[in-house]
């Protein structure tokens, strides 16, 4: 016992808090597309070894010049010295083989957002996977639960839905499905907060909390374009001016992929059935015709 007056400290063990978040020295990352490339740069960043996996070597390389490209930009605004850089660029390695994920502690899945791929995916990440490997989907609007049923260890699986782009975007959602353990999930929010992020924890449901909300909240103003008849310009300055938005729920939609938030929506549509839910057709006609926003150089807005 301490003297008197004076406190007992007791330094716990990272592993003792928070499952093996201290031991998570090297991270896999399956998809490697803007949301996969972003979560990766966050790992190398934070210093950790990253295997990267995409099905080409080509769109792995495609990848590694994007992230190279974003962390010279910091660089040359005085964010990031380029010795950092450098090293950070160099903790990404990359791959077309699952196989070569065996050494993770943590592997992030980021690829196409579809069930059966999710599944078959997750299916033979725990064949190759060491078992205390946790095992995380960056699902935006998917079951995590339905996902980690293809698995015989549902309890090493979580959710961790990051935000687009991820390397800019504070929140990430850490999402505890049905059968989580809680070590799993105390890893991967810790791990989420040395990622410089700010983790909260939520349950396995339709849109977890933001696109919860978020959706049909972005639904109801393109609705209000038609019905108000008001200007996509005119729409945004009055939810930047009068609401504080940070930017135009239009602005916004081109941002995240036109393309994108209608297939959530549908997913929250057909899971919820609540009509503001599904999206409206102004925005599916948008998606059929390949105006997805930022990405294809045009849709509320062009750009060059």
């Amino acid at each position: 016992m301490p003297p008197r007056g004076q406190a007992l400290v007791v330094e716990w063990p990272i592993a003792t808090l928070f499952g093996v978040a201290g031991e998570i020295r090297k991270v896999g990352v399956v998809g490697l597309g803007a949301m996969g490339a972003g979560i990766a740069q966050l790992c190398v960043e934070a210093g950790v070894d990253t295997v990267g996996r995409e099905v080409t070597p080509e769109l792995g390389e495609r990848a590694r010049d994007r992230i190279g490209h974003f962390l010279t930009r910091k660089v040359e605004k005085g964010q990031l010295e380029q010795a950092a850089r450098d090293a950070a660029v160099g903790r990404l390695s990359l791959t077309t083989d699952l196989a070569e994920l065996a050494g993770c502690d943590l592997v992030i899945e980021a690829i196409v957002e579809d069930l059966l791929p999710k599944q078959e995916l997750f299916a033979e990440l725990e064949r190759v996977c060491r078992d205390d490997a946790v095992l995380a989907t960056n699902t935006s609007a998917l079951s995590v639960t339905e996902i980690a049923s293809a698995t015989t260890s549902p309890e090493r699986v979580v959710g961790m839905h990051f935000f687009n782009p991820a390397p800019l975007m504070p929140l990430v959602e850490i999402v505890r499905a049905e059968l989580t353990g809680d070590d799993a999930f105390e890893t991967v929010f810790a791990f989420g907060a040395r990622l410089g992020k700010h983790p909260i924890r939520c349950h396995d449901t339709p849109g977890f909390v933001v696109n919860r909300v978020l959706i049909p909240l972005l639904n109801d103003c393109v609705r209000t374009l038609d019905e108000a008849r008001v200007t996509v310009e005119d729409l945004d300055a009055g939810m930047k001016h009068g609401a504080g938005w940070p930017m135009g729920p239009c602005e916004l939609l081109d941002l995240v992929g036109i393309d994108v938030h209608v297939h959530a929506s549908e997913a929250l549509w057909q899971k919820l059935r609540e009509p503001r839910m599904a999206p409206p057709p102004r925005l599916v006609a948008m998606a059929n015709a390949g105006l997805h926003g930022r990405k294809t150089g045009r849709g509320f807005y062009s750009y060059d």
